[in-house]
């Protein structure tokens, strides 16, 4: 007989409980953010229907959030996801991202552009929270902008004056994507933004 058994009452069965503590640490705490405004806002009215929804610091915290919310495609038009790292809000005048910027990765309307839609939130978060970025300090935080007029991916930034950081950064957004080479991403700068309400690219790749 296993002596296992010996001592065990009939019926009873070893407990089947999850160890929770053999869970994954990521680098960085991260935060989702969702934004679902009633209408188009202005400037100044931003932020005032941004809610931060669930902080997490290990990979199965992550698959759990993932999990039990809606995919970018199934939610309404308008609406904004973002997942930042910890104590920064994706607002461009946030000390963290007011010198910076963000690239802008437009998902193609033609085939299934909801599927690339999903696929690019997924593939552009998981590059994110696994630090698959060279130069990940410079990346803040990414998100997944639903407008009638074309979805979007956008990565924002720390440092807009960085050339060869933020030019790494969007090769490898595109590499994470699978972006062709022969499409083009662009490179805003916030402060250009903010002081002009719109910003030509500063760089593209």
């Amino acid at each position: 007989m296993d002596p296992k058994e010996e001592g065990r009452e009939e019926g009873e069965v070893d407990s089947l409980e999850p160890d929770f503590n053999k869970k994954h640490p990521l680098e960085n705490r991260w935060t989702l953010w969702f934004d679902n405004p009633n209408q188009k806002q202005t400037q100044k009215q931003y932020g005032q229907s941004l809610r931060s929804v669930y902080t997490f610091d290990t990979v199965e915290d992550f698959w759990c959030l993932y999990n039990n919310i809606r995919t970018p495609s199934q939610v309404n038009v308008g609406a904004t996801y973002y997942l930042f790292k910890e104590g920064i809000e994706p607002k461009w005048e946030d000390a963290r991202n007011l010198k910076g910027g963000c690239w802008t990765a437009p998902v193609p309307g033609k085939g299934d552009s909801k599927k690339t839609l999903d696929a690019w939130w997924l593939n552009s978060v998981l590059a994110c929270i696994g630090e698959q970025f060279t130069d990940g300090d410079e990346v803040n935080g990414i998100a997944v902008v639903i407008r009638a007029r074309g979805d979007r991916i956008e990565l924002w930034s720390r440092t807009a004056s960085n050339e060869a950081a933020q030019t790494m950064v969007g090769k490898q957004l595109k590499q994470f994507l699978d972006i062709p080479e022969s499409s083009k991403i662009g490179f805003s700068v916030f402060e250009e933004k903010i002081n002009s309400g719109k910003a030509k690219d500063r760089y593209m790749v």
